[in-house]
């Protein structure tokens, strides 16, 4: 009788697995999703995505908070934007600019994730986790019902650029910006 293999310690494969899912919906879209493909791309057994991951949604849940933090670093990236002196419309431009010019797969993969809340009710909270942050971040330099505004107007312009293949215009988007943002919140 053969002894009982030992369980490999591997406390990196829950990450692997989210990273795997990501690389998956950047290739397939969240269709090609299934814990069968992650598990073939994570180089894992099938037990253990849905070890981790007993449903597709909590996975797709761990894909979606780790993509949301890349518009987030750019935003966090940009420390000036807290500052009342500076122009917040010009800043926050700037932002989606860096970030529309970033890896076009990575933002495209975030927008995929994200707007799959429209049809997997178990994202939504994730997803308005992502606005209420961006707008709790805009928060400090007005007030919170022009962040909601900022936030959708943002969202608006990406979805656009995304969806168009057109390519950003940074001054467009300020000026838009600008219209939303009161005077008296612009800049001292």
């Amino acid at each position: 009788m053969a002894a009982p293999r030992a369980r490999r310690y591997d406390p990196e494969r829950r990450q692997r697995i989210i990273d795997a899912a990501i690389r998956v919906v950047g290739k397939k879209g969240i269709a090609g999703l299934s814990h069968r493909s992650v598990a073939a791309e994570a180089d894992v057994p099938l037990g253990s995505t849905t070890y981790h991951f007993a449903t597709l949604d909590e996975l797709l849940v761990a894909a979606l908070r780790q993509a949301n933090e890349g518009f987030a670093n750019v935003v966090a990236a940009h420390a000036g934007l807290l500052d009342p002196r500076t122009d917040l419309a010009a800043g926050l431009a700037a932002v989606m600019g860096e970030w529309l010019a970033g890896e076009r797969t990575g933002v495209e993969l975030e927008y995929e994730l994200y707007l799959a809340a429209l049809r997997r009710p178990a994202l939504r909270p994730v997803a308005a986790e992502w606005c209420q942050g961006v707008t709790d971040l805009l928060s400090h330099r007005t007030d919170p019902v022009t962040a909601r505004a900022l936030v959708a107007l943002m969202d608006g312009i990406c979805l656009q650029v995304l969806l168009t293949d057109t390519p950003y215009d940074e001054a467009w988007a300020r000026e838009m910006l600008r219209r939303i943002i009161p005077p008296a919140q612009r800049a001292s």
